[in-house]
């Protein structure tokens, strides 16, 4: 019996690591799967009202669909190319040039780089926000930030191109002249408002995302 019970306690102790193992690789894959929809969470819904507004109105919900693959196919031709020059850029172009020319210090130096790499861009808005993640991984000041992103949104040259186009010279150019300041106005206010630990977490989730 002592030998039995001896024998069942060595076999409990060599089994006891082995469900823990499981245990934790079960745990993994909990974690690797919650991260999964988190992360698809927008593709989810969006599937999931599709399939809702087409059970109630069907012509309606295969427009949705229609325009919902245009967009994703749009976006497929257009985000690849961004990552490979963005990938590029955060190899070649080393942290200290983007500090001397948007970091905190470079004050009109960088207002202007953000200002010509905003009014140059081509594109949706959407793709402008990976680059915008890059710049603040190469520690960009915060308000160039958000300056980049609103110049990208409303006086890129070629939206300015076809305004100009539709709504004339003289609308453009008040157009311009009045939301550039205030682009920069707000940008700057919403640094200020943050709290450097709110700025410091955004840098570090950016640097996360571009390790």
């Amino acid at each position: 019996m002592s030998i039995q019970g001896i024998s069942i306690s060595s076999e409990n102790k060599y089994v006891k690591p082995e469900n823990k193992k499981t245990k934790n690789e079960k745990m993994s894959l909990k974690k690797r799967a919650f991260s999964l929809i988190k992360r698809l969470r927008f593709v989810i819904v969006t599937s999931f009202v599709i399939i809702v507004l087409y059970c109630v109105n069907s012509p309606a919900g295969l427009k949705a669909l229609e325009i919902s693959v245009s967009n994703t196919q749009e976006m497929l031709g257009l985000i690849p190319p961004i990552f490979i020059f963005m990938g590029l850029l955060d190899v070649w172009v080393p942290k200290e040039t983007f500090i001397r020319y948007m970091g905190e210090s470079s004050g009109l130096k960088g207002i202007l780089t953000a200002l010509f790499l905003g009014s140059a861009a081509a594109g949706p808005l959407y793709i402008a926000f990976p680059i915008a993640v890059l710049l603040m991984k190469k520690k960009a000041k915060f308000a160039y930030v958000l300056f980049f992103l609103g110049v990208w949104s409303t006086t890129k040259i070629p939206l300015l191109i076809y305004e100009i186009s539709y709504m004339g010279a003289k609308f453009t150019v008040i157009q311009v002249a009045v939301c550039i300041p205030l682009i920069l106005l707000f940008s700057l206010a919403i640094e200020k408002i943050l709290s450097a630990d709110e700025r410091e977490s955004l840098y570090i989730k950016a640097e996360s995302e571009f390790p």
